[in-house]
């Protein structure tokens, strides 16, 4: 018989092993409710053994109670910062002055990714994380060891049996792009303040006193430097990378070795072309001696040190003019400034439109009508107006004012105590209506078939519907959706179908569709996972829900709320009377018995006509398990066009590959 204390730390080896695979190298073993079941095997044992409590727990990533504030110590080496480089003729002058500095010395050079994020040290005793700190002012920084735990990508404990005496690992920590898109969104929709960009809204996350928030931003971390190190070296700066890698940490990835000036010159636009690729922000690139035999000769100046230097490439921008601004009211009510565009070209895409956020922002630009302004994507992704360009303001540019009603209903509008946005408070307004409705049919919530937005503004024109649950009811006003626009017999009998299909979704996705606020899709699933029903859920109380895994107090409130309000419970049974599923579902992979049953999927390249989320889908209704990386494991590559080293693994391994055609056939 195993005993706790065993179980406990075979437990504790085997979730640390499998963050890694997951976090670091993206190559799970193991799906995410396997994984579930042992972390939370492994809460219990420690519930009731609190005498094996253990810091470094991967219970602990979730985070602990809030902290009264943040001490700052002093860095055993400083964090100096790197000079900046803007263009070629600067980097050809640093490797004169480095050349000159070391003589007839053979040596190469190193280029990374210049990580947008926020700068922190890691300090690993005997192998332990016992601190993290912030940059601060390169001698001392905040205390920010609770935040950093959160963050799965981190080994609490080096991994390996002959850890050093002491190692500082030092990097940048930050939110990936498409994390940052949906929590500003998420923001946006709650009437709060949005951040400005990626790098902005991590050093946020990394300074929130409550870690259990911080356990539920999108952020990660890329290890590329060292601090104080006792009892282990390095030869080269790639050495440095590759030992960090062995040990647990995600490093840059791709790198350049370059030799002279003229490959350092090609490394640099090499990168530039890629820059798109990664999943942060990157503002440039870090260029490196190799060599570290020489970082003493080379030494420092009072900033930054000589052995390497910033090559920060400049954002893509354009210069247009704000024809007007237009409000769009979500499905929460809140209002939100549009700027209207003279469509310009920038990051090779046409953009007509940015967000303006809300009037707070506008007026700490100075944002009018008429005004010519700069463009960027934030992140390369989304647009936003940088600034206006104040010289070319003409005479009769006007602002606009906060709205005193809705534009779409002529309701009341109000801005709640310590929020910044406005909503429209009429329950009845059709655009708050139309954009819950559309959140309620798109893919990742009820996935409704032939639902569009055109259909859904003549079916809210024709008074046929006012909100989800009136969709379960068009079957009775079949004649009415007839006379509709470009709808046919074969059109109708399409769209009350899908509509239909709809009630045996997964409960999941019935929770994001209700357009909980602070509630996406991921948090919806983790909810499923912990409650069989949407009414076991609607009498959760803040203590149940801030037990599971990257819920917070904010959320669990959110959550709460909502349920308590009457007319969401109204809607929920009017749900309930058209005959949707508000029951969990086990998992398909475990229950199904499809063609695919216990078979794990691997996906590459783009497919002919599924998209990599329905295909994925698809997978999981016959019975397989979709991991992301091919290993032994691996029964079937799914593969599209331009399929790369995955599909060169998969044939080296002999892994069946299947393309499209053979997967409709097989099924």
């Amino acid at each position: 018989m195993t005993l706790p204390a065993e179980r406990i730390a075979e437990l504790r080896k085997s979730l640390h092993d499998h963050n890694h695979r997951y976090y670091v190298l993206a190559e799970p073993v193991i799906s995410d409710r396997e994984y579930d079941a042992l972390l939370e095997e492994l809460a219990a044992l420690e519930a009731a053994h609190p005498e094996f409590d253990d810091s470094d727990s991967p219970t602990r990533r979730v985070g602990g109670a809030p902290i009264d504030g943040f001490v700052t110590r002093p860095h055993a080496v400083p964090m100096i910062s790197l000079a900046n480089s803007y263009n070629i003729a600067d980097v050809m002058a640093y490797d004169q002055r480095t050349r000159k500095l070391l003589g007839d010395q053979p040596f190469s050079y190193v280029v990374e990714p210049k990580i947008d994020g926020v700068a922190v040290s890691l300090r690993y005793e005997n192998g332990q994380l016992v601190q993290a700190l912030s940059r601060g002012d390169g001698r001392e920084g905040d205390d920010l060891t609770q935040n950093i735990r959160t963050l799965h990508s981190v080994p609490l404990r080096l991994r390996t049996d002959t850890p050093p005496e002491v190692l500082e690992v030092r990097g940048e920590v930050y939110m990936t792009r498409t994390g940052f898109q949906k929590l500003n969104l998420e923001r946006q929709n709650a009437g709060q303040n949005v951040f400005a960009n990626p790098r902005n809204a991590a050093a946020g996350s990394l300074k929130l006193l409550d870690s259990r928030t911080v356990a539920q931003r999108p952020l990660d971390a890329i290890w590329y430097g060292v601090g104080e190190t006792r009892g282990i070296g390095f030869d080269t700066h790639l050495d440095l990378l590759n030992t960090l890698k062995d040990l647990g940490f995600r490093t840059p990835g791709l790198t350049w070795t370059c030799q002279s000036a003229a490959e350092l010159e090609h490394a640099l636009l090499d990168l530039q072309n890629q820059k798109n690729d990664y999943p942060f922000e990157m503002d440039g690139a870090v260029i490196k001696v190799n060599e570290r035999k020489y970082y003493d000769d080379l030494g420092s100046t009072a900033k930054s040190p000589r052995w390497a230097v910033a090559y920060k490439y400049e954002p893509e921008q354009a210069e247009t003019r704000l024809l007007d601004i237009t409000v769009q009211v979500g499905r929460t009510g809140v209002l939100t400034p549009v700027a209207e565009l003279d469509p310009v070209l920038v990051s090779g895409s046409t953009v007509s439109r940015a967000t303006l956020h809300n009037w707070e922002e506008m007026e700490r630009k100075d944002i009018r009508i008429g005004d010519t302004v700069l463009i960027e994507k934030a992140g390369e992704i989304i647009p936003a107006v940088v600034r206006v360009l104040p010289e070319k303001r003409p005479p009769d540019a006007r602002a606009l004012p906060p709205p005193t009603e809705c534009p779409a209903c002529g309701g009341p509008v109000a801005r709640r105590e310590g929020e910044v946005a406005w909503r429209c408070d009429n329950p009845a307004c059709p655009a708050k209506g139309l954009s819950r409705l559309k959140h309620f049919v798109s893919r990742r919530c009820m996935d409704i078939d032939n639902v569009g937005e055109e259909l859904l503004k003549a079916l809210l024109t024709e008074g046929l519907i006012r909100e989800p649950a009136d969709l379960y009811r068009l079957r009775e006003q079949r004649d009415a959706l007839l006379n509709l626009e470009r709808m046919a017999e074969k059109s109708v009998d399409n769209l009350l179908t899908g509509i239909e299909n709809s009630k045996d979704r997964d409960l999941w996705r019935l929770i994001h569709a209700l357009g909980i606020p602070q509630v996406g899709e991921r948090t919806a699933q983790s909810l499923e996972e912990h409650f069989d029903t949407l009414d076991a859920l609607a009498q959760a109380t803040e203590e149940t829900l801030t037990a599971i895994p990257d819920i917070g107090p904010i959320v669990a409130k959110s959550i709460i709320s909502f349920f308590a309000l009457p007319e969401n419970s109204e809607h929920i049974e009017r749900l309930r009377e058209a005959g949707l599923n508000l029951l969990r579902k086990e998992a398909r992979t475990e229950t199904s018995d499809g063609p695919l049953s216990g078979k794990t999927v691997v996906i590459t390249g783009t497919l002919p006509t599924l998209s990599r989320d329905e295909a994925k889908d698809l997978l999981r209704k016959l019975g397989a398990t979709v991991t992301g990386s091919v290993s032994s494991k691996t029964d079937i590559l799914l593969a599209g066009e331009d399929a790369g080293s995955k599909l060169a693994k998969a044939q080296k391994l002999g892994i069946p590959v299947w393309d499209e055609a053979q997967l409709r056939e097989e099924i």
